[in-house]
């Protein structure tokens, strides 16, 4: 069975929305409001790297599949299977620069995904599917970087549901407050 791995930034209060820009009132809140510590960066090249598929809902993958094929630095996960969940796209596959990435339909497919061959598939962003896979079930583990704001409004990671164990299994603090908890659900 693949692992489903949810990766995001987020704030203390929970808020994951538009870290690196967008329409929120704080967008760029991970650059604009965090000096930058190299060292609390060092998960996303261990991430590239253990990544074999990445998992996007609708909105996050309008908003990376303009600008994430242009760009050297996401190279390898470019190269990778994506998959986005949708109801809305009109087609089974969608335009990544000069690939495509398959559509999947509910969270049925996803569980029929993480039942194939393969390694990890990571969900960047993707606020509402994350949410929809938790509560699924479908999580397997949680790698956050987490920023020492309170941002009071936006799109959360978690939603209310039923409880969820995890076991803390790796953590770290960087000078500049930010802390990286990764964590493992227990089932």
């Amino acid at each position: 069975m693949r692992p489903i791995v949810i990766t995001t930034f987020l704030s203390v209060d929970g808020v994951m929305e538009a870290p690196g820009g967008g329409d929120h009132p704080h967008a760029g809140w991970t650059f604009k409001d965090v000096d930058f510590v190299e060292e609390a960066y060092d998960i996303k090249g261990r991430e590239t790297a253990d990544a074999t598929a990445l998992l996007f809902g609708r909105q996050s993958y309008d908003e990376f599949a303009p600008v994430w094929p242009s760009m050297e630095e996401f190279a390898t996960y470019n190269a990778m299977p994506k998959y986005v969940v949708s109801t809305t796209l009109p087609d089974d596959t969608a335009p990544w620069g000069e690939g495509t990435v398959q559509v999947l339909r509910s969270l049925d497919d996803v569980a029929a995904l993480k039942e194939t061959d393969g390694g990890e598939i990571h969900v960047h962003g993707s606020a509402r599917l994350a949410q929809g896979l938790a509560q699924a079930g479908l999580v397997d583990r949680y790698h956050l970087l987490v920023f020492p704001l309170l941002l009071g409004s936006g799109k959360r990671l978690f939603a209310e549901g039923d409880k969820t164990k995890l076991q803390l299994v790796e953590h770290a603090a960087y000078a500049n407050g930010i802390t990286l908890q990764r964590y493992d659900v227990v089932r």
